[in-house]
């Protein structure tokens, strides 16, 4: 279903956006991986000598308007056309409110809002000409409830929310596909901790998330699977 498709995938340098890149070039589709540091050229080459030959890295900010656009352009004339984007790109910290700098504020909803944003808005034109697409965004949990200490990071998951059933419905028509995967605690780099340790041995791991995104990319084109919520048994998810 999903082999020679194109996709672009965010915050591919580690952790969940790495094991989704994997897990997409194992489909056998071709890729652009995008990610904020020159560590991305490291994953780019670490897949081409596994075998993964049809993928590149790609340095962007993805909450800079030109950057994005530029990418998107680039990766649509090097490969042809854009099928799929993963919006995996983000970031998150926990603090009281009254600790929260606006500087910190304005920073994760550039990542986590506006990058959404402008990466979806920056294939929506190809996407509509061609009437076909999909756009996974790896949103979380605390987009359907709240935390203490959180609400710079929950304001930006619900704000994701909105944004990906806002854009469902304008794009319907077109054939786009839009919806959003919700992780629990994962065993990741999230809020500069470390993957691996023991503390986490029974959280999710990336390549839980990242079969989760291959199960709705590559859902018969009828089909639209608007949200995948998805945690660890050890985690006590608030039900409502």
């Amino acid at each position: 279903m999903l082999k020679n498709q194109v996709g672009i995938v965010t915050g591919a340098s580690r952790g969940i956006g790495k094991a989704i890149a994997y897990k997409l070039a194992e489909k056998g589709m071709k890729l652009a991986l995008v990610g904020s540091s020159d560590d991305i050229h490291n994953v780019e080459a670490e897949m081409k000598e596994k075998g993964f030959d049809q993928v590149k890295g790609y340095q962007v900010d993805v909450s800079e308007e030109k950057s994005v656009d530029a990418m998107v352009s680039t990766v649509i004339n090097g490969f042809g056309g854009v099928d799929v984007l993963v919006n995996n790109a983000g970031m998150g910290f926990f603090k009281l409110v009254e600790d929260t700098t606006v500087e910190e504020w304005r920073r994760v909803f550039d990542v986590n809002v506006q990058g959404v944003f402008l990466c979806s808005k920056a294939v929506l034109p190809h996407m509509k000409g061609k009437k076909a697409g999909t756009i996974i965004t790896i949103s979380s949990d605390v987009g359907r409830y709240t935390i203490a200490n959180g609400s710079a990071y929950t304001a930006t998951k619900y704000a994701v929310q909105g944004f990906s059933g806002s854009l469902a419905q304008e794009v319907r028509e077109y054939g786009i596909r839009v919806g959003t995967v919700n992780p629990g605690m994962v065993d990741s780099y999230f809020n500069n901790s470390e993957q691996g340790v023991e503390d986490k041995k029974d959280w999710l791991k990336g390549e839980d998330i990242a079969e989760a995104v291959a199960y709705m990319a590559s859902a018969p084109k009828h089909m639209l699977i608007d949200e995948i919520v998805v945690h660890p048994l050890v985690q006590n998810y608030p039900i409502a």
